[in-house]
């Protein structure tokens, strides 16, 4: 069996939303302080962006998480996670296949993949078994507002067979907000992945301490 080689701390994985971080400026100000404060994995998604708005978002942010030891990962943009040397790409089941995706990004990246039911996470499995897939994102949980095109909200018991037995690092996404992390975690997560519990809040290394707080209680740590 092949497995990964590309290990990722998927504890507190932030994913970027510009609209709601005020803008490019503030959207990397806000990278730059989660990451001071314990974020483990950013990800820049800006589906209404051109090209040119990826490239210099990207450029910046690898510049400001760089000092973190912070992975910057691509939402679906190959071509600029290849013109940027980023950590890695996450695509959903939309998306450019990830058996490409790992293809042309090559070995020593992170590959992730976005799944919505135990079709798709079995699916994944295979993938991570294959070496194609580094982790797996798991969701909606929750109603969320911050992505548009969202897929159905899983049930809970739908869930609970993903996560049983599982082989392949897990992280959950979708409508999380402090104070829902210690449930998501005992069900046996690897990390969660927030948008608007960071994006957008006016003390954002609070928000981001407060969020790690609850991820290491969860884990039996004091942090």
């Amino acid at each position: 069996m092949t497995t990964t080689a590309n290990p990722i701390d998927l504890s507190l994985y932030l994913v970027l939303d510009p609209d709601l971080c005020g803008g490019l400026d503030e959207m990397v100000s806000t990278a730059k302080i989660a990451a001071q404060n314990g974020a483990t994995v950013v990800q820049l998604r800006a589906p209404q962006w051109k090209k040119r708005q990826w490239l210099l978002a990207a450029q910046a942010l690898k510049t400001v998480l760089a000092p973190y030891h912070v992975p910057l990962i691509i939402n679906d943009q190959l071509d600029i996670a290849l013109a940027m040397d980023a950590d890695g790409v996450h695509v959903g089941q939309q998306d450019l296949p990830a058996s490409e995706v790992r293809r042309l990004l090559g070995p020593n990246k992170i590959v992730g993949l976005s799944t919505n039911g135990l079709a798709q996470f079995h699916e994944a499995e295979a993938m991570y078994q294959a070496g194609i897939i580094d982790y797996v994102g798991v969701g909606p949980v929750y109603p969320t507002g911050t992505k548009k095109d969202a897929s159905p909200v899983i049930a809970v018991d739908e869930v609970a067979a993903m996560l049983q037995n599982r082989i392949l690092p897990a992280v959950v996404i979708g409508g999380i907000q402090a104070g829902k992390v210690a449930h998501l975690m005992a069900q046996g997560f690897d990390g969660v992945a927030v948008v608007s519990a960071i994006c957008g809040q006016a003390d954002i290394a609070g928000a981001t301490q407060g969020l790690l707080a609850e991820i290491h209680a969860a884990k039996g740590g004091t942090k």
